[in-house]
């Protein structure tokens, strides 16, 4: 067997946001996965933050497969006013969201990022040290999953294959759970 049958391609195009002062993402902390994605958008707030939007729109539009959002802190909250407010076909290329760490409901920063409380157009999972870390109903509203965040990768660093896999199972979980509703709701689609 070639060692080109044993090479398993990214399924996934990994673009990470975090803020311009951070230094070692949570993600490269705990998982150990590498500090910037295939692209790294650099986080902007306040009356940048339209910069900020144009330049993860222009990331999401150059990538060559589906693209999975890793954040950490205020970048969650960005990557969903992103999400909300951005046009479809932009959005539709996102495959998914990691979320680390989205900071509290009292954070000031999160109003910066204010969007309409609707469910994000993607499967997203919050990986968080908090038990709740965005108050009652704020996972809903994003339409995540929660899962615990002390999860901590010791060895060898590891390329973004591990998140890939992770948002693989959760985007099967989603569209199982989408045909079974189908089905509840129209059992003659069974036939």
């Amino acid at each position: 067997m070639s060692t080109a049958a044993l090479i398993v391609p990214n399924r996934f195009s990994i673009i990470t946001i975090a803020a311009p002062d951070a230094a070692a993402p949570v993600w490269n902390a705990r998982l150990l996965w590498p500090s910037q994605g295939d692209q790294h958008v650099a986080l902007a707030g306040g009356a940048r933050r339209s910069i900020w939007a144009a330049q993860l729109d222009a990331a999401v539009m150059r990538a060559d497969r589906a693209v999975v959002l890793v954040a950490e802190g205020i970048g969650c909250h960005a990557a969903s006013w992103w999400a909300r407010l951005s046009p479809a076909s932009y959005v539709s290329r996102v495959a998914g969201a990691l979320l680390f760490d989205p900071p509290p409901e009292n954070a000031p920063d999160r109003n910066s990022f204010a969007s309409p409380a609707i469910a994000l157009p993607f499967p997203s999972l919050i990986l968080s040290a908090e038990a709740s870390p965005l108050g009652d109903g704020a996972i809903e509203s994003w339409g995540s999953r929660l899962i615990d965040g002390h999860r901590q990768r010791v060895g060898d660093v590891r390329p973004w294959r591990s998140a890939q896999r992770l948002v693989e199972r959760i985007t099967a979980k989603v569209i199982q759970r989408d045909v079974e509703r189908v089905f509840a709701l129209n059992p003659l689609a069974r036939r």
